[in-house]
């Protein structure tokens, strides 16, 4: 009931998933991501599990194909499952059950994974796709977000539209950003706008947050505003 794009950006190292579907809340238990170390999409009748689960199996090191294996074997619920796996090392792996609904299944290209259940085509597959890799140039999340676009122009979830989500995670295990739709009438241009708010200061705020590096963080107000304004001027 849903389609998803999961994508390492090269530039930055991010990994980031995008998703939307006639469903409330869909970024609430769809995308899970390991910082650093890789990202699950679990949709369909979602198993929660999977995602939490398998962000346990990346951590110890199991690839993407093995994850899947461990996962469906626990779950006599398994046909009616699908999701995804990317690593950090791009390595790539998708289960789609028998009993999802058409149109249904997945395509991988460099550096991405997308998959998809109950859509108006294999189409939405493909143009999120070709959106992804014309766009190559854009910032990761504005990138995401066209290639979900793409996808819904070309009809994507058969049944409407209702909810939406963007989840990004850099070097750290918190994320770097965390967006959702719940219950919208457009929401991929509702998450396309709250990613454009991120941008007024969000985005040049967590640079101060606590790091593994740095556990402090920067605490001093003076030093936050004056760096996120002159970020901000930069960008006139």
């Amino acid at each position: 009931m849903t389609w998803s794009i999961i994508a390492k950006d090269n530039a930055t190292g991010q990994f980031g998933i995008a998703v939307a579907t006639r469903f409330f809340a869909v970024g609430a238990r769809v995308p899970h991501i390991a910082a650093r170390i890789g990202a699950i999409a679990t949709q369909a009748l979602v198993n929660p599990y999977y995602g939490i689960d398998g962000v346990r199996l990346l951590r110890q090191g199991r690839v993407p194909h093995d994850i899947i294996e461990i996962l469906i074997a626990a779950d006599t619920g398994c046909e009616s499952r699908q999701l995804h796996i990317m690593d950090a090392k791009g390595r790539i792996a998708a289960h789609t059950g028998k009993e999802c609904v058409d149109w249904c299944g997945h395509l991988e290209g460099k550096g991405f994974s997308i998959a998809g259940n109950m859509l108006a085509g294999a189409s939405v597959l493909d143009d999120t796709a070709n959106a992804y890799v014309a766009n190559e140039k854009m910032p990761f999340a504005r990138r995401l977000i066209a290639a979900m676009r793409a996808g819904e122009a070309a009809g994507g979830d058969k049944r409407g539209k209702q909810s939406a989500g963007l989840l990004i995670y850099g070097e750290e295990e918190w994320s770097e950003l965390d967006l959702r739709v719940d219950d919208h009438a457009d929401p991929l241009g509702e998450l396309e706008r709250l990613e454009a708010v991120s941008r007024e200061r969000w985005v040049h705020f967590r640079k101060y947050l606590p790091t593994r590096n740095n556990p402090a963080g920067v605490t001093d107000r003076r030093i936050i505003d004056a760096g996120i304004e002159a970020a901000i001027a930069g960008e006139r």
